[in-house]
């Protein structure tokens, strides 16, 4: 339990290099050993800023070390199953950014073919769910401080009209719901643990990217819980998360990316707390250390990944009937 599970990255990508390797670095049992690049150079310039003692000039030179247990895939969405199914059949645990796959058949034969590797495992990087904001937040919900819960309402965007930004590529996975609606329907599921019956969207498309950059959407829960969002990639950055039950609401500062290791807020308002509004201030964490001690704990304890691999296959089940409502103009079943 006290040797760390040896980490390997596929990719020199942004998010991999300035957020998740950094904060992995930090963690009780991630040691981070090698990258990998289709370029050599970068890979080998990479490792040395980051202080990583290997490096490889090909994604499959990585997956043949045999001193690599798990690796981190942050490649772009279309490349999520193809790289993290050469992985497993290269004997390594799998933690693959959201959303996992380009659509809900990806995600199923993800799912399935993961089941021939009982001993490998393989979670979907919703890193949030970590956070202790989200702990706290769950567990405010479930124990009734804010009543019954009847809407959850989610707001995340951010300006990104870059052509060559592969979040605007409509072929390989881009645009708002993908990228950050993913969240907004990630974080109700969360907060209930239930699935959403049916859902309804309107999507606005970029004329030259074809991508949505502007998504708003409705789900409808068991008991009539609803649960509406916004994302965009072309509005002023903003976040936040309001969850409203009959005896309170509970409101997320900064839902999706909070300060590396500063403290977050929630704001508490109801019964629960009081005459006033009760700012409830958590321990400064990043959420990205949680998750890789998470998951290599689940490898060395031989116990279930936090995240099952099939919640990651109901996330895009969801997102998928938003783009089906979107193109049809109706409501469609989950």
């Amino acid at each position: 339990m006290n040797s760390p599970i040896r980490w390997g990255v596929l990719s020199t990508a942004k998010i991999a290099v300035k957020q998740v390797i950094p904060a992995m670095q930090q963690g009780q049992l991630t040691q981070m050993l090698g990258i990998a690049s289709r370029s050599s150079e970068r890979a080998s310039a990479t490792a040395l800023e980051l202080g990583i003692p290997r490096s490889y000039g090909s994604y499959e030179a990585l997956l043949a070390d045999p001193d690599i247990d798990a690796v981190y895939n942050p490649l772009p969405n279309h490349l999520h199953v193809p790289w993290t199914l050469k992985a497993l059949a290269a004997g390594k645990h799998v933690l693959c950014e959201k959303p996992v796959g380009l659509n809900t058949t990806e995600a199923r034969s993800l799912w399935h073919a993961a089941q021939s590797y009982p001993d490998l495992k393989v979670m979907e990087a919703f890193m949030y769910r970590f956070h202790p904001q989200w702990l706290k937040a769950k567990a405010l919900v479930q124990d009734g401080a804010l009543g019954e819960i009847r809407s959850i309402q989610s707001a995340f965007s951010y300006y990104n009209d870059d052509p060559g930004n592969i979040r605007n590529m409509a072929d390989i996975g881009g645009g708002a719901l993908m990228d950050i609606g993913c969240y907004c329907i990630s974080f109700p599921r969360f907060l209930l643990d239930m699935e959403p019956l049916r859902v309804v969207g309107l999507l606005e498309t970029d004329p030259s990217f074809q991508v949505d950059r502007l998504s708003s959407g409705m789900m409808e829960f068991p008991g009539g819980v609803q649960a509406t969002f916004t994302c965009a990639t072309q509005l002023y950055p903003y976040q936040r998360v309001h969850i409203l039950g009959t005896e309170g609401r509970l409101e997320v500062e900064i839902p999706a990316n909070p300060p590396a290791g500063g403290r977050t807020r929630l704001f508490l308002y109801g019964a629960a707390a009081g005459p006033a509004v009760q700012e409830i201030w958590l321990e400064g964490s990043n959420h990205y250390t949680l998750q890789g001690d998470a998951f290599s704990r689940a490898i060395l304890e031989g116990k279930e990944v936090p995240t099952p691999l099939i919640d990651a296959v109901r996330n895009m089940a969801v997102i998928e009937a938003f783009f089906r409502s979107g193109k049809e103009e109706r409501w469609v079943k989950v």
